[in-house]
């Protein structure tokens, strides 16, 4: 099941509720939410007070990305908040099994994230456990980057990890995706796109209707 898990960090946020309200009546079922902590990544965003707001409007599948240091410290408050799937950083755990088993003991789906230069092998432990494997495509921690090509063997060799383990885990791709590179990242085997500027910047239906048109060609 091919999924657009639009980033919240570029909507216009003077505009917030209407742009969410807007992406959901498109057909968009994710909302992918970008947490920085200003330590593991230069940038902050915001935390779980916003997240808890929306979600009193909002019917999406919030995809909660935890940039910070020791996420643990966090799982059950953005459970509260109202994240559906909590994804920690294998740079930033201390102990990445346990923290993927404090996020399913909070009653959400775990996903795993790697920086550009980590490798695969990270994960060889803790795959099975896992809902979602998120590779990052730029250096984390700003918007706007352009996608790193040697990215496309990562997530092809990923693929052929998951498979060759029987299992079905999602493979969601964030960074640098656009009209120019979401055919490259589908055929490599991604199946979750998260995308920032290329659905908030300019018409917004318009661009998530074209992420829908390449979903249709690979399914």
């Amino acid at each position: 099941m091919y999924q657009l898990s639009p980033s919240m960090l570029s909507a216009d946020f003077n505009r917030l509720g209407e742009q969410l309200k807007m992406i959901e009546d498109s057909g968009v079922k994710w909302l992918h939410i970008d947490v920085m902590d200003g330590d593991f990544v230069p940038s902050i965003s915001f935390g779980m007070p916003v997240i808890a707001s929306i979600r009193k409007e909002s019917g999406l599948f919030f995809d909660v990305h935890l940039m910070v240091s020791n996420p643990d410290r966090y799982i059950d408050d953005f459970a509260k908040a109202g994240a559906d799937m909590i994804t920690v950083h294998a740079e930033a755990c201390r102990h990445l099994e346990g923290c993927i088993s404090d996020i399913h003991k909070a009653g959400c789906k775990a996903g795993v994230a790697l920086n550009p230069a980590t490798p695969l092998c990270q994960l060889e432990y803790v795959l099975h456990k896992l809902d979602m494997v998120l590779l990052m495509t730029v250096n984390p921690g700003f918007g706007g980057q352009s996608y790193i090509e040697k990215s496309t063997d990562k997530i092809k060799d990923l693929k052929e990890m998951i498979q060759s383990r029987g299992l079905e885990t999602d493979i969601q791709v964030d960074g640098g995706v656009n009209s120019k590179t979401i055919d490259k990242v589908l055929e490599a085997g991604a199946n979750i796109i998260v995308a920032g500027s290329a659905v908030f910047g300019g018409d917004i239906r318009a661009n998530i209707e074209n992420f829908q048109e390449a979903f249709k060609r690979y399914e």
